[in-house]
């Protein structure tokens, strides 16, 4: 009973002790884990960011919080791609579209674009609002800050700053205004003070926009009045031109159109004796293109520049490859045309060639040459170019061939052939024409082979190496000799097909080849440059490559049969020793009779001749019946399938061998 008690007590207690040592394992293999596993903050490892930001003036929440993930993907791979996502729309989640104002009229450029961050820093700041710049500055990060700062400057603007007027995302309001133009004037300018009044000589202005007349940022002249500015308006002379302030229409213009602007201005001299006016002019619609009142544009002009003609005649506006200087720089439009009239048709200042030699000086020197293109002779330059600007080179219509065959209208058919000159392809005609005027035939920037040099340098190298061959057309540069400078029909452009080339200088050759009873089968086919080069070669008669090479070539199967069986030795050594290069008046271009071609090298009346042949006469003999010509396993170049007496020598079987 005794044991039993003892023996349970210790059956407990060990089971507790068990129980401890286990919750004791695991919360120390938890902490294990925990130390294994915990994750670093960005800011562990990014501390310059860290330096740079975490003290400034103004930290965004999100950064402030160590939240980085709210906007950032963990370990971005690509660095520049870590954003969850782009523009704008990483911060749309926090500050909603509504509140930025997305959904009003008119939406700052910046914000409209996706481009937050033009303006605010997305980590941190020293400027509130986590703004890059303090006040102004940071407009000026994208505003000219001269256009803000000239002699006269709005109070406001100075004080206050851009903020008071104008609203920094959106407003439904033009320019971002926080209120209509007139009313957000007035709430600083009171039009019931005398001042105002009399500055404005009683016309109820507080009625129509401010800016008609002031510039409402800075200006050159006084009062904020825009830098060009309208005499009466200057003078405070209203009523020259409109009715009295106390009349039911005080606004009203006492004559309507010109009428009212040649009470002051003079028509004559405005027209400086131009019988061309320019429609707006003639129809006096002055207003079409100057502000009555004030501009911040020179002559009182309603738009900058090239701008105020792009408003009528937009397809000059479009952008171009090639843009006339005169039309994007000094004074644009106005550099060829008169503004109101002029004594030349489309307002030009003067005649064609004329306008165009007012800026192109040293290019009208080149009439003096000898040989002008007609156009350019005739001083018709807008037959090719287009004075505004093209998408072309040199300013032209349209692809330079396609201009030039406008006049040759015959060229595009020649010259585009089964081969075709790559200046011609390209459409490049001034890689070997000048458009103007040259010094000579068919306006040709050079002559002979100096012209086709300028593209072929390597190939017009003089051979240089002793010995060898220059075919004399290319020696004397005579390149058109054989070549058309377009397209041609045949292989290399060449005038003719090659055979026919070739034989009209060669002409004994081709008159040998007709008379032939075999021919050279790339004679045949006027494959001429497959054994001679056509320009030069470092070996005799222009070959491309010397003796059986060269016939081995084309003779693929010949050559594998040479190389692996025994050669007849005139066959390795030269083909010619046999054969005829062109035509022969014997079958297979053989040279000569064959009996006498073999007598050449073998002693046909010779004991050991007679007695391998068993004494038959020579006469009648076909060496080729048993021999092969050029390559055999036999010794003896016998052919391949020989017949077994044959082989075994024993002639004897079949013939009846005669004593001589």
């Amino acid at each position: 009973m005794g044991i039993m008690r003892i023996t349970k007590r210790t059956a407990l207690v060990g089971m507790f002790a068990f129980l401890c040592g286990l919750i004791l394992y695991s919360a120390n293999d938890t902490a294990l884990a925990q130390k294994k596993f915990a994750s670093k903050g960005c800011l562990d490892c990014h501390t310059k960011f860290a330096d740079k930001y975490m003290g400034m003036k103004d930290v965004h929440a999100v950064v402030k919080e160590k939240n980085c993930e709210a906007c950032h993907l963990r370990h971005g791979r690509v660095p520049k791609l870590i954003l969850k996502n782009t523009g704008n729309e990483v911060c749309y989640p926090c500050h909603s579209k509504e509140k930025i104002g997305m959904d009003k009229s008119h939406v700052h450029t910046a914000v409209k674009v996706g481009k937050c961050i033009l303006c605010h820093d997305p980590h941190a700041s020293q400027s509130s609002h986590l703004l890059k710049a303090e006040g102004n500055d940071v407009c000026y990060l994208c505003h000219k800050k001269e256009d803000y700062q000239k002699k006269v400057v709005h109070k406001v603007l100075e004080t206050t700053g851009c903020r008071t007027c104008h609203l920094a995302h959106s407003s439904d309001q033009k320019g971002l205004l926080k209120q209509a133009e007139t009313p957000l004037c007035l709430s600083c300018h009171d039009k019931g003070k005398d001042s105002f009044k009399k500055a404005h000589e009683n016309y109820p202005v507080e009625t129509k926009p401010c800016t008609i007349c002031h510039n409402p940022h800075s200006s050159s002249q006084p009062k904020l009045l825009k830098t060009s500015t309208h005499n009466p308006v200057a003078s405070s002379g209203c009523d020259m031109c409109h009715n009295p302030p106390t009349s039911q229409k005080p606004f009203e213009t006492t004559k309507s159109g010109s009428d009212l602007c040649v009470t002051c201005h003079d028509i004559a001299a405005l027209k400086a004796g131009g019988t061309f006016e320019h429609p707006p002019f003639q129809g006096g619609m002055c207003g079409s293109c100057h502000d009555p009142h004030a501009s911040e544009n020179p002559k009182l002009l309603a738009r900058e520049g090239n701008k105020l003609c792009f408003s009528c005649h937009a397809d000059k506006e479009a952008k171009v490859a090639t843009p006339h200087g005169a039309v994007i720089s000094g004074k644009g439009c106005l550099s060829c045309h008169m503004p109101h009239a002029a004594k030349n048709e489309k307002l030009l200042v003067a005649k064609g060639g004329e306008l165009c030699f007012t800026c192109h000086a040293k290019v009208k020197e080149s009439e003096n040459a000898k040989d002008v293109h007609m156009p350019f002779k005739q001083q018709m330059c807008t037959s090719c170019h287009n004075p505004h600007g093209s998408d072309y080179g040199l300013m032209l219509k349209n692809r330079m061939d396609k201009v030039c065959y406008s006049c040759h209208v015959d060229a595009e058919a020649r010259f585009l052939q089964v081969y075709t000159h790559k200046p011609v392809t390209d459409g490049l005609c001034n890689s070997c024409h000048d458009g103007h005027s040259t010094n000579e035939s068919k306006l040709l920037k050079e002559t002979g082979s100096k012209l086709c040099a300028q593209c072929h340098k390597v190939l017009m190298k003089e051979a240089g190496t002793s010995g060898g061959s220059t075919h004399v057309p290319f020696k004397e540069g005579m390149c058109l000799t054989c070549h058309s400078p377009h397209g041609s029909p045949n292989v290399g452009m060449t005038m003719e097909r090659q055979d026919k080339l070739c034989f009209s200088c060669h002409s004994e050759l081709g008159e040998t080849i007709k008379g032939g009873v075999s021919k050279h089968s790339p004679v045949v086919n006027g494959q001429c440059t497959k054994c001679h080069n056509p320009h030069r070669s470092k070996l005799s008669k222009l070959r491309v490559a010397e003796g059986p090479d060269l016939c081995l070539t084309c003779h693929k199967d010949l050559k594998a049969k040479m190389e692996k069986e025994k050669a007849h030795p005139p066959a390795a050594s030269d083909c010619l020793r046999c054969h005829k290069p062109h035509s022969s008046s014997q079958p297979r271009l053989v040279a000569q009779p064959l009996l006498q071609l073999c007598g050449d090298c073998h002693d046909l009346k010779g004991a050991s001749f007679g007695k391998a042949h068993i004494g038959i006469d020579p006469a009648v003999m076909n060496c080729v019946s048993c021999h092969t010509p050029h390559a055999s396993k036999d010794p003896k170049l016998f052919k391949e399938n020989v017949h077994p007496p044959f082989a075994g020598r024993s002639c004897e079987e079949c013939h009846v061998v005669e004593k001589r």
